[in-house]
């Protein structure tokens, strides 16, 4: 789909940003992609490969965790909390839990290299990227998750980054020479052991030596437009049901600021601020976002840190530093109620309050596991209810109101889509499963057999060229057909 001047950043930051993504959604600190591609680009240095060889390893090193989120729900069913429960994986300080078994990670092993190779194709990234994170985590050919040499049929730079991912997040639980020992068990197993060889007498002063500033990127293309929306994509898989929500959010933060009087310069930082509020959402385990019924304390600390969250990892990436700003002030309400940093009244721009109503507005009139989609005469009455209490700008929510009637599909319209690779009721079922529903729930909405849903779904994963529901869903969000 054509991209507007407002929605693009250069690949460069979009790698930056969603390594950061990828890092918080695993747990890890929010540099810890970063850490790991320096020490894989010494790797690739050490073993002797061309310049372009190491700045493919840097790239797939920094993309490794970008497809995390989706298989943030298959974690959660396996291990309860998904982010903490996987950064106990990485750094092997996971007691035994009996549902970690090869059957059961293997196939969501499988579908975070596919998501992580869509990404880097949606992104532009040359072909061996791509070929590299596809392979990361096992190779399919072997239906296991270890290669035990170089092979013919799997990137140098797979085994580059899976040891310099192990050693930069060992090192921290358990000491460099702990790190090292564990490294030397998976040995011809994981990675080469001639690898492990080159790595052992540098591993300390590499690990030092990331205390020192990094040398800025130069590739081919690293300053290439991509679109923004890649971004928000990737953070909504991992709530299956999040799917779209922030495309949402910024087209109707657009449409209310024109109506509202807004410059068409002041437009632009709030579409992208809503394209990227949900960066922090990552760090809080699905289990929290599903549940129905009253967050306990400290489940609520975590929530209201995902804009703190959402600031921090912005402000790490200079060119969207101001839009994350921006972006993590959607929870604050005028009288103060709001997170996390309860900013009242004149402390929040029109900027701040039309982001945090059509926010509000768009979260009311999309389904969620504990309610169904409240429609826009109810979901009007509370938002005009909230203004007159002083939470939102009565302007602001007039205006999001008045634009949201034009833009939201009436009862029965199906939204349009200029895209002739599915058929209608094929678009049908895509927008129902991409939302998380059953095979089940889809078929009773649409009024068709659970077979019916099943066949169109093996047809569309089929022309979209998809294995997994993550995948399609990423595919179909940047074909515009959800």
């Amino acid at each position: 789909m054509a991209m507007g001047a407002d929605e693009t950043i250069i690949v460069e930051d979009a790698v930056q940003v969603l390594a950061m993504v990828g890092d918080l959604s695993m747990g890890l600190p929010s540099d810890h992609s970063i850490r790991t591609a320096r020490l894989a680009s010494k790797l690739a240095e050490e073993n002797g490969d061309a310049q372009d060889a190491c700045t493919s390893t840097r790239l797939v090193a920094l993309l490794r965790w970008s497809g995390s989120t989706a298989t943030a729900s298959g974690f959660a069913n396996l291990i309860g909390d998904d982010v903490a429960g996987r950064h106990a994986m990485v750094t092997r300080t996971l007691s035994g839990n009996p549902n970690l078994t090869l059957p059961n990670v293997l196939p969501l092993a499988q579908m975070q290299c596919e998501v992580a190779g869509d990404i880097a194709a949606l992104l532009g990234l040359p072909a061996d990227v791509e070929k590299s994170l596809r392979h990361l985590f096992g190779s399919p050919q072997r239906g296991d998750m270890q290669d035990v040499l170089f092979a013919p049929n799997i990137p140098r730079s797979v085994f580059y980054v899976r040891l310099a991912g192990d050693l930069e997040v060992l090192a921290p639980a358990h000491g460099t020479e702990g790190a090292l020992r564990l490294v030397q068990e998976r040995a011809g197993v994981k990675y080469p052991a001639t690898l492990v060889q080159r790595l052992l007498p540098h591993a300390q002063a590499w690990l030092d030596a990331l205390a020192e500033p990094a040398c800025a990127a130069n590739y081919a293309g690293h300053d290439r437009l991509v679109s923004l929306n890649i971004i928000a994509d990737v953070i909504e898989l991992k709530l299956p049901w999040l799917a779209g929500y922030s495309r949402r959010v910024a087209a109707l933060a657009r449409r209310s600021a024109a109506l509202a009087g807004m410059l068409a310069l002041e437009e632009k930082p709030l579409m992208r601020a809503a394209l990227l509020h949900g960066i922090g959402r990552v760090t809080v385990p699905n289990a929290v976002w599903t549940r129905s019924t009253r967050l306990e304390p400290a489940d609520w600390d975590r929530v209201r840190k995902v804009p703190f969250w959402t600031a921090r990892a912005g402000a790490q990436v200079p060119a969207i530093a101001a839009e994350a700003a921006l972006g993590s002030l959607v929870y604050e309400r005028l009288d103060g109620s709001g997170y996390y940093r309860k900013l009242r009244g004149d402390s929040l721009g029109m900027q701040e309050r039309l982001l945090a109503a059509a926010a509000a507005l768009t979260a009311l009139c999309s389904a969620r596991p504990w309610r169904h989609a409240h429609g826009l005469p109810a979901a009007s009455t509370l938002m005009t209810a909230q203004a007159a209490a002083g939470r939102f700008d009565r302007h602001a929510v007039g205006a999001v109101l008045e634009a949201a009637r034009v833009m939201l599909p009436r009862p029965g319209q199906a939204k349009p889509v200029a895209d002739a690779l599915l058929s209608a009721r094929e678009v049908e079922v895509l927008r129902h499963v991409s939302l998380g529903e059953t095979s089940r729930e889809a078929a009773r909405a649409l009024k068709i057999s659970p077979a019916s849903v099943r066949a169109h779904v093996d047809s569309i994963f089929q022309k979209l060229e998809s294995s997994s529901r993550p995948a399609m869903t990423l595919k179909a969000l940047a074909r515009g057909l959800i």
